[in-house]
């Protein structure tokens, strides 16, 4: 062949492959891989976007679940969304509302009885606070207006400890514990669309979803163990029992969603877990009473809330504290501990992400927790506050708890 033939024919592929590259663009997740090709050229080759559960987002960056909540990526929808923190007072069946500019309670408000955690909607348009009125029949949930800060009517739910909602926002699930069994709900009405029963797993509680939204593992806290529901049947397809079995909590994807992190209170640590294969790969220790996982806003790192207690129940001034956990070296870098001991329990970051707040359960507190600093502020609320939700937060859209956002 020809120099000026070779040239031309090089020329149509780079055009072609140019083309192929912008068809790709836009919507579903891509990876460029640069090729060396013969005469020291090179060409890039795109990866098929992420097969999602159908009607979910497209995830944009494969390597990172969470690329879309970094600071500066906030929905049209919370545009005009006050800026507070609402905080669920278990023992008091109020919430209490923080002014995070000034770090003072300004409202607080009845919502109904063991208010547990406050979850973001799939759409971003309402709070959402469980009221699972443990050992009763009387539970409810009651949606708050993130424009006003203000509660509105309460809608019967059976036993709403915890709330989170399908990748496709078709559903709410909500979890209720006593019964071992999730409940697929309307995500507006709250209307029960089907029932799944989870005999296996004492205690249903926290959980996390696959990148590709196709599936959700749950921990079960009182049988050391932890399922795996398919979100297409809605049928559980797999349970691990932890090798130390224990009290597990929180759940947490790494980035790539290749590896579950699985908060232990018992050991007071980490269990790994390939949510693929379900089998157990490791254990890191962290500190006493391990239970909430929050994810840095650059996903590098996770904040990881000890709650001082392996007991369920208190006692306050425990020795409760935050640490930091390393995900490319799977290290602890640090240890902040609650001055004077406390109970650190769930949360969010600050939009920023300069600010990590979590509830201190067994205190009566809420600590606002510098990230760079490990500093803490601390301020009293009502009693035995729980999950509390930082509003509003970066993101697309919710797929629950207190505020796992994509």
């Amino acid at each position: 062949m020809s120099k000026s033939r070779w040239l031309q024919l090089t020329l149509v592929l780079v055009a072609i492959g140019g083309v192929v590259f912008v068809a790709c663009g836009g919507g579903g997740s891509q990876a460029s891989n640069p090729l060396v090709q013969a005469g020291g050229g090179t060409t890039t080759t795109t990866l098929a976007p992420i097969d999602v559960l159908p009607g979910m987002p497209p995830v944009v960056d494969r390597t990172n679940l969470y690329s879309e909540t970094a600071p500066d990526r906030f929905a049209d929808v919370t545009r005009d969304d006050l800026t507070r923190i609402y905080v669920p007072n278990r023992a008091g069946g109020t919430v209490s509302v923080i002014d995070p500019a000034t770090k003072k309670v300004v409202d607080t408000y009845p919502t109904g009885r063991d208010p547990q955690h406050v979850t973001p909607s799939w759409d971003l348009k309402t709070l959402w606070v469980n009221n699972n009125a443990e050992g009763r029949t009387d539970g409810t949930i009651t949606p708050i207006d993130p424009n006003t800060g203000k509660p509105g009517a309460s809608i019967a739910v059976d036993d709403p400890y915890n709330l989170y909602f399908t990748p496709d926002g078709k559903s709410a699930i909500v979890v209720a514990e006593a019964y071992k069994r999730l409940d697929f709900r309307d995500p507006q009405t709250m209307a029960l669309q089907s029932s799944l029963a989870t005999p296996n797993c004492d205690g249903i509680n926290h959980a996390d979803f696959s990148i590709d939204g196709k599936f959700v593992i749950f921990s079960c806290e009182f049988n050391g163990s932890v399922v795996k529901v398919d979100l297409a049947t809605k049928q559980v397809v797999g349970t691990l029992a932890l090798s130390g079995g224990g009290m597990p909590q929180d759940v947490k994807a790494t980035p790539d969603g290749k590896v579950f992190y699985v908060a232990e209170l018992t050991r007071g640590g980490l269990y790994t877990i390939d949510p693929a294969a379900m089998t157990e790969t490791g254990f890191i220790p962290v500190g006493t009473g391990t239970h909430g996982i929050t994810v840095s806003r650059d996903a590098t790192r996770f904040f990881v809330a000890n709650r001082g207690t392996t007991k369920i129940g208190g006692p306050p001034k425990g020795a409760g504290s935050v640490s930091v956990l390393d995900l490319a070296t799977n290290q602890i870098t640090a240890t902040w501990p609650v001055p004077g001991g406390g109970s650190p329990d769930m949360g969010a970051l600050s939009a920023d992400g300069s600010t990590l707040w979590l509830s201190g359960r067994y205190d009566n507190v809420v600590y606002a927790i510098d990230t760079n600093t490990g500093g803490y502020t601390i301020i009293p609320v009502g009693l035995e506050p729980h999950g509390l939700a930082v509003w509003p937060q970066p993101g697309r859209y919710s797929l629950g708890h207190t505020g796992n956002m994509r």
